[in-house]
């Protein structure tokens, strides 16, 4: 199992913190699709008992990252093209609706603010940092909900755009795929500046759908990785 050790947990919530710790982990791919997940291993390596790795594990079953096989074991799911769908269905409906508002609220310190972040994207794509690219890119998302002065739209998108994401994970290193996700952060930003409702939801919802455009790419270069029902849609 490749979690890393450093992910052992704070005192706290132990079972909210493993389902965190599990969830982070699928999304970025250090628990792959397919694999199985032994509640000993991880124990040991979060230093939890096992009963708040029961816990985690059936709120990460209901949200369908894992699948419990009855006399088999626990396991990673495969990317669901259904589970895609309901999470790009939600992200859009919540995020082009805050960007419509703040087209029409945004002042000079939070353009200021949002192109910062733009220019930050731009200098880790260089670097090619893709983790640092995904923070930044969440932080702009987010910003944009903020300035709607409705911050909590970014809370539920985040709880909802698991299975996105993961789908995202495996796109950023692809050739000028991050290039093109800053373009698209630019052409948001424009319409933010102009003060157009249109323009920015228009650009939003491009840019949310750019990850869909990358899936048959994906699937071909990790079949593994992907429901088999995919192959059929």
């Amino acid at each position: 199992m490749r979690i890393s050790h450093s992910r052992r947990l704070e005192p706290g919530s132990a079972s909210r913190q493993v389902y965190s710790a599990l969830r982070d982990a699928i999304i970025a791919g250090e628990l792959e699709p397919g694999q199985r997940i032994s509640e000993n291993e991880l124990a040991e390596r979060l230093g939890v008992s096992r009963t708040p790795i029961r816990e985690a594990l059936t709120l990460l079953r209901d949200e369908r990252f894992v699948q419990v096989v009855p006399q088999l074991g626990t396991y990673v799911t495969r990317i669901s093209g259904a589970a895609v769908a309901d999470a790009q269905f939600v992200r859009e409906a919540l995020e082009c609706a805050a960007v419509r508002v703040a087209a029409g609220r945004a002042e000079p310190a939070d353009l200021a603010a949002l192109d910062g972040l733009v220019r930050r994207q731009e200098e880790v794509v260089a670097e090619n940092d893709f983790e640092r690219f995904s923070v930044l890119d969440d932080e702009f998302h987010a910003a944009i909900c903020e300035i709607s002065g409705r911050g909590f739209a970014w809370e539920v998108a985040q709880r909802a755009k698991g299975h996105l994401s993961r789908v995202r994970r495996l796109s950023l290193p692809q050739p000028n795929y991050l290039s093109k996700m800053v373009s698209e952060h630019h052409a948001v930003l424009d319409a933010l500046r102009r003060g157009s409702p249109d323009d920015a939801e228009l650009a939003l919802r491009h840019h949310l759908r750019m990850v869909l455009s990358a899936l048959p790419a994906l699937r071909a270069e990790h079949p593994d990785y992907f429901e088999e029902e995919e192959e059929a849609q």
